[in-house]
């Protein structure tokens, strides 16, 4: 089946806009260290950082869900952006612990909305059938700004600061601002939509069963990653003790993975079902915790170790976001989007919460607890196959009821 040259535009377009909107917010976990000497901030208190970012979104998430299904989603995705970019430039100005903690909240109000109008605009877009292709090149942007992104933010912290990384994606995302505007106008969810109040229309929304499972399965997969990811930079350099120097070379192979079986996902997603396929990049990702932070491997081990990391996240994502996007009907997808973007930043911040009251710093530098962590997020990840499960089971079942007899 040929696909509409005005899909692939928005696809392409989405992309970019979501390439600025993960490295804005996943370059500030492996900067974590440089900003750390130099603001004076305690190793185990970087977590924090993180948590400011995704409990903004969360508010932000819950207020969408009010008003974002009544506008243009391509005015909306602009506003997003824009308010992102100037975000994000004020990181770089931040001279205390507090001024970045508040800057990186500013970027979660609108970096939030931002992913949930990405996805919504995709799943409008482009037909159930070909959707998991369509969104594996969307959440590609993470391979891409792991191959691009990270290496380039880590070698300007040690070039000119860790400042720079900060206005050099602020620069960057004036581009994704300016490609937003070509977008044709997205209106076909107000044109489908019947209006109703939004309360009534948020009520029956929470109460679909499968909205809900859908959400629990969210929460299972976001707080058992958080608990690991905004200690992973400073647990390899402090724990493992992998040079400083190799980190942006190690973000850029493990992209290169990412960015490889990423768009495989998508089509093995397509062929075989989400289920299928995130159970084995679970199954992966479980045992890749095991070595990695369960006991603190030998360094040598660490780039085969981060490459499976890379691949186990990137089966379970793109399974797990194809799944998702067939919960909604398209009159309330964006409504569906920011509660489940705020049920994902509660669930981010409460997993780096817990990351930081756990952790605790050593006299040398080095993070203590990171086992304890890590058998907590094995024991969450491998509920969420169970969740998949279930939801797959009631959308298929709805799919096949909606199905012209």
């Amino acid at each position: 089946m040929a696909v509409d040259p005005t899909e692939r535009a928005i696809i392409r377009v989405v992309a970019a806009a979501q390439f600025i909107n993960v490295l804005e917010f996943v370059i500030v976990m492996p900067l974590g260290p440089d900003f750390s000497a130099a603001l004076g901030i305690p190793t185990a208190h970087l977590p924090y950082i993180a948590a400011s970012y995704t409990a903004a979104a969360a508010v932000a998430g819950i207020a969408g869900a009010f008003f974002l299904d009544r506008f243009d989603r391509k005015k909306a995705l602009f506003v997003a952006l824009c308010g992102l970019v100037l975000s994000t430039a004020s990181a770089g100005l931040a001279h205390r612990f507090v001024d970045l903690v508040v800057a990186r909240a500013m970027a979660g109000f609108f970096g939030g909305p931002a992913t949930s109008l990405a996805f919504s605009i995709v799943a409008d877009a482009v037909p159930s059938e070909r959707r998991g292709r369509a969104l594996s090149v969307v959440m590609m942007a993470f391979a891409l700004a792991s191959i691009f992104g990270l290496p380039a933010g880590l070698w300007l912290s040690r070039w000119a600061g860790w400042r720079t990384p900060f206005f050099a994606i602020a620069a960057l995302g004036t581009v994704a601002v300016a490609l937003t505007l070509v977008l044709p106008p997205l209106r076909a969810h107000l044109d489908r939509a019947t209006p109703e109040p939004v309360w009534s229309s948020l009520k029956r929304l929470v109460a679909d069963p499968t909205v809900r499972l859908s959400y629990a399965m969210t929460c299972l997969v976001q707080t058992s990653g958080f608990l690991i990811i905004p200690a992973l930079s400073p647990y390899l350099q402090l724990n493992v003790h992998f040079p400083r120097r190799r980190l942006d070379l190690l973000y850029l192979v493990g992209g290169v993975v990412s960015l490889v079986c990423t768009r495989t996902a998508g089509r093995l997603v397509d062929r075989y079902g989400s289920l299928r396929i995130g159970a084995v990049g679970i199954a992966l990702l479980a045992c890749v915790i095991v070595v990695a932070f369960a006991s603190v491997p030998p360094v040598g081990w660490v780039w085969g170790i981060f490459m499976a990391y890379m691949l186990a996240q990137a089966l379970r994502n793109v399974s797990y976001n194809t799944l998702a996007s067939k919960v909604p009907a398209t009159s309330e997808r964006a409504r569906f989007q920011s509660l489940q973007s705020a049920v994902t930043h509660i669930s981010i911040s409460a997993g780096a919460a817990c990351s930081g009251q756990l952790l605790s710093t050593a006299a040398d530098g080095s993070l203590v607890n990171m086992p304890r962590l890590a058998w907590l997020s094995i024991g969450l990840t491998v509920l969420v196959p169970v969740l998949m499960w279930r939801v797959e089971r009631r959308v298929n079942a709805r799919a096949a009821e909606a199905r012209p007899r």
